[in-house]
Protein backbone atom coordinates (compact mmCIF):
# COMPACT_ATOMS: atom_id res chain seq x y z
CA UNK A 1 0.00 0.00 0.00
CA UNK A 2 0.90 3.27 -0.68
CA UNK A 3 2.52 4.70 1.84
CA UNK A 4 0.70 8.21 1.96
CA UNK A 5 -2.41 6.14 1.72
CA UNK A 6 -4.68 4.75 4.54
CA UNK A 7 -7.42 2.15 5.06
CA UNK A 8 -10.80 3.30 6.10
CA UNK A 9 -13.74 0.69 6.97
CA UNK A 10 -16.87 2.29 6.44
CA UNK A 11 -20.47 1.08 6.11
CA UNK A 12 -18.73 -2.60 6.04
CA UNK A 13 -16.70 -1.92 3.18
CA UNK A 14 -12.69 -0.90 2.63
CA UNK A 15 -11.86 2.05 1.21
CA UNK A 16 -8.47 3.58 0.60
CA UNK A 17 -7.55 7.70 1.08
CA UNK A 18 -5.01 9.80 1.10
CA UNK A 19 -3.71 10.39 4.79
CA UNK A 20 -4.80 13.73 6.17
CA UNK A 21 -8.40 13.78 4.25
CA UNK A 22 -11.22 15.16 6.26
CA UNK A 23 -13.92 13.42 7.40
CA UNK A 24 -16.08 16.07 5.69
CA UNK A 25 -14.50 15.38 2.01
CA UNK A 26 -15.28 11.06 2.62
CA UNK A 27 -18.54 12.32 3.47
CA UNK A 28 -19.40 13.48 0.16
CA UNK A 29 -19.25 9.93 -1.21
CA UNK A 30 -21.77 9.10 0.94
CA UNK A 31 -24.25 11.98 0.91
CA UNK A 32 -26.95 11.48 -1.45
CA UNK A 33 -29.29 13.87 -2.10
CA UNK A 34 -32.43 11.80 -1.17
CA UNK A 35 -30.59 10.83 2.05
CA UNK A 36 -30.50 12.43 5.66
CA UNK A 37 -28.34 14.91 6.36
CA UNK A 38 -24.55 13.87 7.26
CA UNK A 39 -23.38 16.12 9.80
CA UNK A 40 -20.18 14.03 11.71
CA UNK A 41 -18.79 10.10 12.26
CA UNK A 42 -17.89 7.89 14.81
CA UNK A 43 -14.55 7.29 14.16
CA UNK A 44 -13.13 4.17 16.19
CA UNK A 45 -16.30 4.84 18.52
CA UNK A 46 -15.16 8.46 19.15
CA UNK A 47 -17.42 10.86 17.76
CA UNK A 48 -16.11 13.94 15.92
CA UNK A 49 -16.45 16.66 13.50
CA UNK A 50 -16.36 16.96 10.01
CA UNK A 51 -13.36 18.73 10.06
CA UNK A 52 -11.04 16.59 11.59
CA UNK A 53 -8.59 15.05 8.98
CA UNK A 54 -8.24 10.94 9.20
CA UNK A 55 -4.49 10.21 9.40
CA UNK A 56 -4.64 6.53 10.06
CA UNK A 57 -6.52 3.07 9.38
CA UNK A 58 -9.71 3.31 11.33
CA UNK A 59 -13.59 2.42 11.34
CA UNK A 60 -15.54 5.19 10.27
CA UNK A 61 -19.58 5.41 10.56
CA UNK A 62 -21.14 8.99 9.31
CA UNK A 63 -24.06 10.44 11.42
CA UNK A 64 -26.69 11.52 10.29
CA UNK A 65 -30.21 13.23 11.42
CA UNK A 66 -31.86 9.95 12.22
CA UNK A 67 -29.12 9.72 15.02
CA UNK A 68 -29.49 11.10 18.31
CA UNK A 69 -25.84 12.83 18.69
CA UNK A 70 -26.91 14.20 15.08
CA UNK A 71 -29.99 15.73 15.45
CA UNK A 72 -28.00 17.41 18.76
CA UNK A 73 -25.39 18.74 16.67
CA UNK A 74 -27.56 19.97 14.42
CA UNK A 75 -29.77 21.49 16.74
CA UNK A 76 -26.93 23.12 18.51
CA UNK A 77 -25.61 24.95 15.39
CA UNK A 78 -29.35 26.35 14.16
CA UNK A 79 -28.88 27.92 18.09
CA UNK A 80 -25.54 29.22 17.29
CA UNK A 81 -26.63 30.98 14.36
CA UNK A 82 -29.88 31.89 15.84
CA UNK A 83 -28.03 33.37 18.65
CA UNK A 84 -25.83 35.54 15.90
CA UNK A 85 -28.78 36.51 13.82
CA UNK A 86 -30.72 37.59 17.24
CA UNK A 87 -27.92 39.92 18.19
CA UNK A 88 -27.75 41.95 15.11
CA UNK A 89 -31.25 42.33 14.12
CA UNK A 90 -31.55 43.15 18.37
CA UNK A 91 -28.65 44.94 19.11
CA UNK A 92 -27.75 44.80 22.63
CA UNK A 93 -30.10 41.33 23.48
CA UNK A 94 -29.36 38.71 25.32
CA UNK A 95 -30.37 35.01 24.19
CA UNK A 96 -31.64 32.80 26.47
CA UNK A 97 -32.07 28.97 24.96
CA UNK A 98 -34.33 27.29 27.84
CA UNK A 99 -35.68 23.74 26.94
CA UNK A 100 -37.32 21.81 24.24
CA UNK A 101 -41.09 22.36 23.09
CA UNK A 102 -43.19 21.00 20.35
CA UNK A 103 -40.26 19.35 19.01
CA UNK A 104 -38.37 22.20 18.96
CA UNK A 105 -35.79 24.29 21.28
CA UNK A 106 -38.01 27.24 23.13
CA UNK A 107 -35.71 30.32 23.73
CA UNK A 108 -36.66 33.58 24.89
CA UNK A 109 -35.12 37.30 23.87
CA UNK A 110 -34.57 39.37 26.59
CA UNK A 111 -34.17 43.00 25.04
CA UNK A 112 -34.80 46.62 26.30
CA UNK A 113 -38.65 46.71 24.56
CA UNK A 114 -41.16 43.63 24.60
CA UNK A 115 -40.57 41.17 21.41
CA UNK A 116 -42.84 41.23 18.71
CA UNK A 117 -43.40 38.82 15.73
CA UNK A 118 -41.92 41.26 13.29
CA UNK A 119 -38.73 41.14 15.35
CA UNK A 120 -38.78 36.96 14.49
CA UNK A 121 -39.48 37.40 10.86
CA UNK A 122 -36.25 39.72 10.41
CA UNK A 123 -34.57 37.38 12.36
CA UNK A 124 -35.29 34.23 10.28
CA UNK A 125 -34.27 36.52 7.25
CA UNK A 126 -31.17 36.68 9.04
CA UNK A 127 -30.49 33.17 9.59
CA UNK A 128 -31.36 32.69 6.27
CA UNK A 129 -28.87 35.01 4.81
CA UNK A 130 -26.01 33.65 7.20
CA UNK A 131 -26.95 30.33 6.47
CA UNK A 132 -26.50 31.08 2.13
CA UNK A 133 -23.41 32.49 2.76
CA UNK A 134 -21.75 29.18 4.04
CA UNK A 135 -20.17 30.74 7.13
CA UNK A 136 -17.76 28.04 8.51
CA UNK A 137 -18.15 27.13 12.74
CA UNK A 138 -14.13 27.04 13.69
CA UNK A 139 -12.86 25.91 16.63
CA UNK A 140 -9.89 27.15 19.12
CA UNK A 141 -8.95 25.88 21.97
CA UNK A 142 -7.47 28.83 24.14
CA UNK A 143 -6.34 29.57 27.88
CA UNK A 144 -9.42 29.76 30.74
CA UNK A 145 -8.31 33.40 31.42
CA UNK A 146 -8.47 34.39 27.48
CA UNK A 147 -12.13 32.34 27.27
CA UNK A 148 -13.56 34.98 30.30
CA UNK A 149 -12.52 38.13 28.32
CA UNK A 150 -14.27 36.65 25.63
CA UNK A 151 -17.66 35.57 27.56
CA UNK A 152 -17.07 39.32 29.71
CA UNK A 153 -17.29 41.16 26.03
CA UNK A 154 -20.23 38.97 24.81
CA UNK A 155 -21.89 39.62 28.69
CA UNK A 156 -21.70 36.04 28.72
CA UNK A 157 -21.77 35.46 32.84
CA UNK A 158 -22.96 32.47 33.47
CA UNK A 159 -20.20 30.76 31.62
CA UNK A 160 -18.05 33.27 33.20
CA UNK A 161 -19.05 31.85 36.51
CA UNK A 162 -18.61 28.11 35.18
CA UNK A 163 -15.00 29.21 33.97
CA UNK A 164 -14.02 28.61 38.16
CA UNK A 165 -14.90 25.17 37.69
CA UNK A 166 -13.08 24.01 35.27
CA UNK A 167 -10.40 21.48 36.11
CA UNK A 168 -9.10 21.74 32.20
CA UNK A 169 -7.03 24.87 31.86
CA UNK A 170 -7.83 25.48 28.23
CA UNK A 171 -11.33 25.54 26.56
CA UNK A 172 -13.22 25.07 23.03
CA UNK A 173 -14.67 28.42 21.39
CA UNK A 174 -16.34 28.24 18.33
CA UNK A 175 -16.64 31.20 15.78
CA UNK A 176 -19.45 32.11 13.39
CA UNK A 177 -18.11 35.48 11.86
CA UNK A 178 -18.14 37.77 14.55
CA UNK A 179 -19.38 35.82 17.28
CA UNK A 180 -17.80 33.79 19.51
CA UNK A 181 -19.37 31.40 22.26
CA UNK A 182 -18.76 28.37 24.05
CA UNK A 183 -20.75 25.04 23.46
CA UNK A 184 -21.24 21.81 24.99
CA UNK A 185 -20.78 19.63 22.16
CA UNK A 186 -19.63 19.42 18.51
CA UNK A 187 -21.15 21.59 15.25
CA UNK A 188 -21.55 20.87 11.89
CA UNK A 189 -18.68 22.10 9.77
CA UNK A 190 -20.32 24.78 8.36
CA UNK A 191 -23.82 27.34 8.14
CA UNK A 192 -24.60 25.99 4.90
CA UNK A 193 -25.68 23.13 6.33
CA UNK A 194 -28.65 24.37 8.19
CA UNK A 195 -31.06 24.56 5.37
CA UNK A 196 -34.33 23.23 7.37
CA UNK A 197 -35.73 24.94 10.03
CA UNK A 198 -38.40 27.36 11.00
CA UNK A 199 -39.12 30.07 13.96
CA UNK A 200 -42.29 30.48 15.47
CA UNK A 201 -43.17 33.69 17.40
CA UNK A 202 -44.76 31.61 20.80
CA UNK A 203 -45.85 32.46 23.93
CA UNK A 204 -43.23 35.59 24.05
CA UNK A 205 -40.74 33.81 23.10
CA UNK A 206 -39.48 31.99 20.09
CA UNK A 207 -39.33 28.30 18.66
CA UNK A 208 -36.64 27.20 16.53
CA UNK A 209 -38.18 24.27 14.37
CA UNK A 210 -35.62 21.70 11.94
CA UNK A 211 -36.14 18.50 11.59
CA UNK A 212 -37.20 15.43 13.87
CA UNK A 213 -34.68 12.43 13.49
CA UNK A 214 -37.60 10.54 12.79
CA UNK A 215 -38.52 12.60 9.29
CA UNK A 216 -34.90 14.04 8.82
CA UNK A 217 -36.63 15.78 5.26
CA UNK A 218 -39.22 17.48 6.83
CA UNK A 219 -40.18 20.35 10.12
CA UNK A 220 -42.75 19.04 11.93
CA UNK A 221 -46.16 20.59 12.25
CA UNK A 222 -45.93 22.79 15.47
CA UNK A 223 -48.62 21.47 17.98
CA UNK A 224 -49.00 23.70 21.11
CA UNK A 225 -48.56 21.95 24.51
CA UNK A 226 -49.54 24.85 26.86
CA UNK A 227 -49.21 22.46 30.00
CA UNK A 228 -45.89 21.82 29.08
CA UNK A 229 -44.60 25.40 28.60
CA UNK A 230 -46.30 26.46 31.82
CA UNK A 231 -44.65 23.75 34.03
CA UNK A 232 -41.54 24.74 32.38
CA UNK A 233 -42.14 28.06 32.78
CA UNK A 234 -42.86 27.73 36.96
CA UNK A 235 -39.74 25.98 36.92
CA UNK A 236 -37.71 28.78 35.11
CA UNK A 237 -39.42 30.87 38.06
CA UNK A 238 -38.38 28.98 40.97
CA UNK A 239 -34.77 28.46 39.47
CA UNK A 240 -34.46 32.22 39.65
CA UNK A 241 -36.50 32.37 42.89
CA UNK A 242 -33.63 30.05 44.61
CA UNK A 243 -30.88 31.80 42.30
CA UNK A 244 -29.48 28.65 40.93
CA UNK A 245 -30.76 28.94 37.26
CA UNK A 246 -27.27 27.40 35.95
CA UNK A 247 -25.01 24.90 37.40
CA UNK A 248 -22.15 27.37 38.24
CA UNK A 249 -24.92 28.89 40.81
CA UNK A 250 -25.46 25.19 42.11
CA UNK A 251 -21.62 24.58 42.36
CA UNK A 252 -21.36 27.79 44.55
CA UNK A 253 -23.53 26.47 46.75
CA UNK A 254 -22.09 23.23 46.70
CA UNK A 255 -18.72 24.70 47.38
CA UNK A 256 -19.43 27.09 50.36
CA UNK A 257 -21.79 24.07 52.11
CA UNK A 258 -25.22 26.39 51.30
CA UNK A 259 -26.33 22.89 49.46
CA UNK A 260 -28.67 21.36 52.61
CA UNK A 261 -30.97 24.39 52.95
CA UNK A 262 -31.60 24.15 48.86
CA UNK A 263 -32.48 20.44 48.95
CA UNK A 264 -34.86 21.25 51.90
CA UNK A 265 -36.41 24.04 49.68
CA UNK A 266 -36.67 21.63 46.59
CA UNK A 267 -37.96 18.76 48.66
CA UNK A 268 -40.56 21.23 50.60
CA UNK A 269 -41.87 22.19 47.03
CA UNK A 270 -42.07 18.94 46.06
CA UNK A 271 -44.39 18.09 49.14
CA UNK A 272 -46.23 21.06 48.79
CA UNK A 273 -47.22 20.26 45.21
CA UNK A 274 -48.25 17.00 46.22
CA UNK A 275 -50.68 18.33 49.10
CA UNK A 276 -51.98 20.39 46.49
CA UNK A 277 -53.25 17.42 43.98
CA UNK A 278 -54.24 15.37 47.15
CA UNK A 279 -56.73 18.25 47.90
CA UNK A 280 -57.69 18.35 44.34
CA UNK A 281 -58.87 14.86 44.57
CA UNK A 282 -61.04 15.32 47.52
CA UNK A 283 -62.17 18.31 46.97
CA UNK A 284 -63.62 16.64 43.02
CA UNK A 285 -64.60 13.75 44.32
CA UNK A 286 -62.41 11.60 41.84
CA UNK A 287 -62.39 8.18 42.18
CA UNK A 288 -60.07 7.03 39.39
CA UNK A 289 -56.50 8.67 39.73
CA UNK A 290 -54.16 7.80 36.93
CA UNK A 291 -50.48 8.55 37.02
CA UNK A 292 -48.34 8.32 34.17
CA UNK A 293 -44.72 9.72 32.98
CA UNK A 294 -41.72 8.40 31.02
CA UNK A 295 -38.60 5.88 32.44
CA UNK A 296 -37.15 7.21 35.57
CA UNK A 297 -40.05 10.00 36.33
CA UNK A 298 -40.52 9.19 39.81
CA UNK A 299 -43.32 7.48 39.60
CA UNK A 300 -43.39 5.28 41.87
CA UNK A 301 -42.48 7.35 44.70
CA UNK A 302 -45.08 9.82 43.85
CA UNK A 303 -47.40 7.26 43.98
CA UNK A 304 -46.55 6.71 47.07
CA UNK A 305 -46.29 10.01 48.52
CA UNK A 306 -49.83 11.22 46.70
CA UNK A 307 -51.57 8.22 48.91
CA UNK A 308 -50.32 9.46 52.23
CA UNK A 309 -51.26 12.47 51.63
CA UNK A 310 -54.79 11.42 50.77
CA UNK A 311 -54.86 9.69 53.80
CA UNK A 312 -54.13 12.63 55.78
CA UNK A 313 -57.19 13.70 53.61
CA UNK A 314 -59.44 11.23 55.16
CA UNK A 315 -59.28 9.04 52.23
CA UNK A 316 -58.54 5.11 51.96
CA UNK A 317 -56.35 4.91 48.28
CA UNK A 318 -55.76 1.24 47.02
CA UNK A 319 -53.38 0.58 44.23
CA UNK A 320 -54.16 -1.27 40.71
CA UNK A 321 -51.03 -2.24 38.53
CA UNK A 322 -51.92 -2.21 34.91
CA UNK A 323 -49.35 -5.35 34.54
CA UNK A 324 -51.87 -7.75 36.07
CA UNK A 325 -53.75 -7.12 33.05
CA UNK A 326 -51.34 -7.89 30.79
CA UNK A 327 -52.85 -10.31 27.78
CA UNK A 328 -51.52 -14.05 28.00
CA UNK A 329 -48.12 -13.94 26.23
CA UNK A 330 -49.37 -15.52 22.92
CA UNK A 331 -51.64 -12.51 22.47
CA UNK A 332 -49.21 -10.29 22.83
CA UNK A 333 -48.65 -8.19 20.15
CA UNK A 334 -44.97 -7.40 18.45
CA UNK A 335 -42.60 -4.52 17.12
CA UNK A 336 -41.32 -3.94 13.94
CA UNK A 337 -38.38 -6.24 15.14
CA UNK A 338 -40.78 -8.84 15.72
CA UNK A 339 -40.03 -8.73 19.43
CA UNK A 340 -43.06 -8.80 22.07
CA UNK A 341 -44.07 -5.22 22.69
CA UNK A 342 -45.58 -5.05 26.32
CA UNK A 343 -45.72 -1.76 26.26
CA UNK A 344 -48.28 -1.16 23.11
CA UNK A 345 -51.76 -0.68 24.75
CA UNK A 346 -52.92 -4.00 22.82
CA UNK A 347 -50.71 -5.87 25.42
CA UNK A 348 -52.92 -4.62 28.31
CA UNK A 349 -56.40 -6.69 28.37
CA UNK A 350 -58.48 -3.35 28.29
CA UNK A 351 -61.90 -4.31 28.02
CA UNK A 352 -61.48 -6.34 31.08
CA UNK A 353 -59.79 -3.55 33.22
CA UNK A 354 -62.58 -1.24 32.21
CA UNK A 355 -65.26 -3.94 33.67
CA UNK A 356 -62.95 -4.27 36.50
CA UNK A 357 -62.78 -0.50 37.08
CA UNK A 358 -66.62 0.11 36.40
CA UNK A 359 -67.43 -2.62 38.83
CA UNK A 360 -65.36 -1.35 41.38
CA UNK A 361 -66.75 2.31 41.27
CA UNK A 362 -70.30 1.00 41.96
CA UNK A 363 -69.52 -1.00 45.21
CA UNK A 364 -68.95 -4.31 43.76
CA UNK A 365 -66.24 -6.88 44.92
CA UNK A 366 -64.18 -8.11 41.88
CA UNK A 367 -61.35 -11.09 41.53
CA UNK A 368 -58.37 -8.65 40.65
CA UNK A 369 -55.82 -10.60 38.43
CA UNK A 370 -52.28 -11.87 39.03
CA UNK A 371 -49.56 -11.82 36.09
CA UNK A 372 -47.06 -14.64 36.38
CA UNK A 373 -44.31 -13.46 34.10
CA UNK A 374 -42.52 -16.60 33.97
CA UNK A 375 -45.49 -18.48 32.33
CA UNK A 376 -46.81 -15.52 30.77
CA UNK A 377 -50.33 -16.05 31.84
CA UNK A 378 -53.09 -14.16 33.96
CA UNK A 379 -53.70 -15.95 37.35
CA UNK A 380 -56.53 -15.90 39.75
CA UNK A 381 -55.32 -16.54 43.36
CA UNK A 382 -58.18 -15.01 45.00
CA UNK A 383 -57.19 -11.68 45.33
CA UNK A 384 -60.08 -9.72 45.73
CA UNK A 385 -61.06 -6.24 45.92
CA UNK A 386 -64.51 -3.79 46.98
CA UNK A 387 -63.72 -0.22 47.53
CA UNK A 388 -66.25 2.35 49.15
CA UNK A 389 -66.60 6.22 48.58
CA UNK A 390 -63.96 7.16 50.69
CA UNK A 391 -61.31 5.21 48.53
CA UNK A 392 -59.94 6.37 45.43
CA UNK A 393 -58.24 3.78 42.64
CA UNK A 394 -54.78 4.74 42.34
CA UNK A 395 -53.77 3.27 39.04
CA UNK A 396 -49.31 4.03 37.97
CA UNK A 397 -48.48 3.09 34.31
CA UNK A 398 -47.57 4.55 31.07
CA UNK A 399 -51.41 4.32 29.67
CA UNK A 400 -52.57 6.57 32.10
CA UNK A 401 -53.27 9.26 29.79
CA UNK A 402 -54.24 7.30 27.00
CA UNK A 403 -58.30 7.42 26.81
CA UNK A 404 -58.60 3.83 26.09
CA UNK A 405 -57.51 2.45 29.25
CA UNK A 406 -60.35 3.99 30.87
CA UNK A 407 -62.77 4.67 27.80
CA UNK A 408 -65.65 2.98 30.26
CA UNK A 409 -65.14 5.24 33.06
CA UNK A 410 -66.98 8.61 33.51
CA UNK A 411 -64.45 11.39 32.89
CA UNK A 412 -65.91 13.45 36.10
CA UNK A 413 -64.26 10.31 37.94
CA UNK A 414 -60.83 10.35 36.64
CA UNK A 415 -58.34 12.01 37.73
CA UNK A 416 -55.25 12.72 35.24
CA UNK A 417 -51.42 13.27 36.42
CA UNK A 418 -48.60 13.42 34.27
CA UNK A 419 -45.24 13.68 35.95
CA UNK A 420 -41.70 14.20 34.24
CA UNK A 421 -38.20 15.45 35.36
CA UNK A 422 -38.33 18.93 33.48
CA UNK A 423 -35.13 20.54 35.11
CA UNK A 424 -35.10 23.73 35.46
CA UNK A 425 -31.51 24.49 35.66
CA UNK A 426 -29.43 25.07 32.36
CA UNK A 427 -25.34 24.93 32.10
CA UNK A 428 -25.71 28.63 31.00
CA UNK A 429 -27.97 30.74 28.67
CA UNK A 430 -26.80 28.56 25.42
CA UNK A 431 -26.22 25.26 27.01
CA UNK A 432 -29.55 24.19 27.99
CA UNK A 433 -29.72 20.45 29.87
CA UNK A 434 -32.14 18.25 28.36
CA UNK A 435 -34.72 16.52 30.77
CA UNK A 436 -33.68 13.12 29.24
CA UNK A 437 -30.61 13.24 30.36
CA UNK A 438 -31.43 13.83 33.95
CA UNK A 439 -33.66 10.74 33.36
CA UNK A 440 -31.15 8.32 31.69
CA UNK A 441 -28.59 9.07 34.25
CA UNK A 442 -31.65 8.26 36.94
CA UNK A 443 -31.86 5.15 35.49
CA UNK A 444 -28.35 4.61 34.58
CA UNK A 445 -27.95 4.19 38.45
CA UNK A 446 -31.20 2.66 39.62
CA UNK A 447 -30.28 -0.04 36.56
CA UNK A 448 -26.73 -0.56 38.63
CA UNK A 449 -28.26 -0.71 42.40
CA UNK A 450 -31.34 -2.32 41.75
CA UNK A 451 -31.88 -4.34 38.76
CA UNK A 452 -28.14 -5.53 38.25
CA UNK A 453 -27.64 -4.08 35.00
CA UNK A 454 -24.41 -2.07 33.98
CA UNK A 455 -24.50 1.18 32.26
CA UNK A 456 -23.53 -0.58 29.45
CA UNK A 457 -26.99 -2.42 29.17
CA UNK A 458 -28.99 0.59 29.97
CA UNK A 459 -27.40 3.16 27.37
CA UNK A 460 -27.92 -0.21 24.69
CA UNK A 461 -31.93 -0.04 25.98
CA UNK A 462 -32.15 3.63 26.28
CA UNK A 463 -33.09 4.35 22.68
CA UNK A 464 -36.11 1.57 22.81
CA UNK A 465 -37.34 3.35 25.84
CA UNK A 466 -37.41 6.87 24.13
CA UNK A 467 -39.26 4.93 21.03
CA UNK A 468 -41.89 3.42 23.47
CA UNK A 469 -42.61 7.31 25.07
CA UNK A 470 -42.68 9.13 22.35
CA UNK A 471 -45.15 6.42 21.21
CA UNK A 472 -47.52 5.88 24.22
CA UNK A 473 -46.54 8.73 26.74
CA UNK A 474 -45.67 11.97 24.97
CA UNK A 475 -48.70 11.71 22.59
CA UNK A 476 -51.03 12.02 25.17
CA UNK A 477 -49.54 14.26 28.59
CA UNK A 478 -51.74 17.51 27.42
CA UNK A 479 -54.41 15.28 28.05
CA UNK A 480 -53.77 15.48 32.16
CA UNK A 481 -55.65 17.02 34.41
CA UNK A 482 -52.60 18.33 36.19
CA UNK A 483 -48.44 18.02 35.80
CA UNK A 484 -46.07 17.19 38.54
CA UNK A 485 -42.38 17.81 37.73
CA UNK A 486 -40.33 15.29 39.54
CA UNK A 487 -37.03 17.33 38.46
CA UNK A 488 -34.59 18.25 41.55
CA UNK A 489 -32.55 21.53 41.29
CA UNK A 490 -29.49 19.50 43.12
CA UNK A 491 -29.96 15.93 41.90
CA UNK A 492 -27.33 15.73 39.43
CA UNK A 493 -24.49 17.49 42.26
CA UNK A 494 -25.94 13.63 43.94
CA UNK A 495 -26.15 11.75 40.99
CA UNK A 496 -22.95 12.29 40.15
CA UNK A 497 -20.86 10.19 42.32
CA UNK A 498 -23.02 7.12 41.41
CA UNK A 499 -23.40 7.40 37.71
CA UNK A 500 -19.44 8.05 36.86
CA UNK A 501 -18.05 5.09 37.66
CA UNK A 502 -20.33 3.35 36.66
CA UNK A 503 -20.32 5.39 33.19
CA UNK A 504 -15.98 4.51 33.21
CA UNK A 505 -16.79 0.94 32.97
CA UNK A 506 -17.62 1.31 29.05
CA UNK A 507 -14.75 0.50 27.34
CA UNK A 508 -13.63 2.30 23.68
CA UNK A 509 -14.23 -1.30 22.24
CA UNK A 510 -18.11 -0.66 22.66
CA UNK A 511 -20.66 1.49 20.93
CA UNK A 512 -22.29 3.14 23.73
CA UNK A 513 -18.84 4.88 24.54
CA UNK A 514 -20.13 7.58 22.53
CA UNK A 515 -22.72 8.48 24.93
CA UNK A 516 -20.65 7.21 28.11
CA UNK A 517 -18.14 10.05 27.26
CA UNK A 518 -20.62 12.71 26.21
CA UNK A 519 -22.45 12.34 29.56
CA UNK A 520 -19.03 12.21 31.92
CA UNK A 521 -18.80 15.31 30.20
CA UNK A 522 -21.63 16.61 31.16
CA UNK A 523 -21.27 15.59 35.14
CA UNK A 524 -17.89 17.00 34.94
CA UNK A 525 -19.37 20.71 35.07
CA UNK A 526 -20.84 19.86 38.27
CA UNK A 527 -19.40 19.66 41.94
CA UNK A 528 -20.75 16.41 43.72
CA UNK A 529 -22.52 16.58 46.71
CA UNK A 530 -20.95 13.60 48.67
CA UNK A 531 -23.43 13.46 51.66
CA UNK A 532 -26.79 12.05 51.17
CA UNK A 533 -27.93 12.33 54.73
CA UNK A 534 -29.73 15.83 54.27
CA UNK A 535 -31.75 13.80 51.64
CA UNK A 536 -34.71 12.71 53.16
CA UNK A 537 -36.12 9.29 52.87
CA UNK A 538 -39.36 10.08 51.43
CA UNK A 539 -37.43 12.10 48.31
CA UNK A 540 -37.88 11.42 44.62
CA UNK A 541 -34.17 10.62 44.06
CA UNK A 542 -33.70 8.41 46.87
CA UNK A 543 -36.05 6.08 44.31
CA UNK A 544 -32.78 5.97 42.18
CA UNK A 545 -30.27 6.68 45.01
CA UNK A 546 -31.43 3.90 47.23
CA UNK A 547 -32.16 4.77 50.86
CA UNK A 548 -36.05 5.32 50.35
CA UNK A 549 -38.56 4.51 52.89
CA UNK A 550 -40.68 3.44 50.37
CA UNK A 551 -40.94 -0.43 49.16
CA UNK A 552 -38.84 -0.35 45.66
Amino acid sequence: MNKNKIRLRINGTEVEVESGTSLLDISKGYQEKQNPLIVAAVVDNCLMELNNLVERDCDVQFVDLTATAGNRIYQRSLAFVFIRASMEILSGCKVTVEHSLSKGLYCEIHYKRPLAEVDVSRIEERMREIIEEDVPFTKESVPKEEARKIFTEFGMEAKTRLLKFRKNPNINIYKCGWLKDYFYGYMVPSTGFLKMFKLKYYMAGIVIQFPEKENPGKIPEFVEQRKLASIFREAEQWGKIMDVGYVANLNEMIESKQFAELIRIAEGLHEKKIVEIADLIKEKKKRIILIAGPSSSGKTTFAQRLSIQLKVNALKPVSISTDDYFVDREHTPKDETGDYDFEAIEAVDVALFNEHLTRLIKGEEVEIPSFNFIKGEREYIGKKLRVTDEQPIIIEGIHGLNEKLTEDVPHDKKYKIYISALTQLNIDDHNRIPTTDSRLLRRIVRDSKYRGHSALSTIKRWESVRRGEEKNIFPFQEKADIMFNSALVYELATLKKYAEPLLMEISCDNNEYVEAKRLLKFLGYFLSIEDDDHIPQTSIIKEFIGGSCFTH
